[in-house]
């Protein structure tokens, strides 16, 4: 090998232990950071069941929305279609 080669592997044996040192460091932030991630997406579906299966305890009174649609425009051109 040449003498570049010792003495960066000289180097890097010499921090071996700094290295390995700040290696677990970073993988157990990043352990630590996968898991609030997991625990806010857990706590958010949580949060959007309970709001979306509704906090009342009496469900009969609950107003659902009605729709009403003017089809007179419709029946009319129908019926022209038909009659000819």
């Amino acid at each position: 090998m040449s003498q570049e080669k010792v003495d960066r592997y000289k180097e890097q044996k010499k921090n071996r232990a700094k290295i390995i040192k700040k290696e677990k460091r970073q993988w157990m932030l990043t352990k630590a950071g996968m898991g609030l991630v997991a625990v806010l997406l857990v706590a958010w579906v949580g949060v959007s069941v309970y709001n979306y299966t509704g906090t009342s305890d009496d469900t009969s009174t609950v107003d659902l929305p009605t729709y009403t649609v003017n089809t007179t425009a419709l029946d009319d051109y129908t019926s022209m279609l038909t009659a000819e």
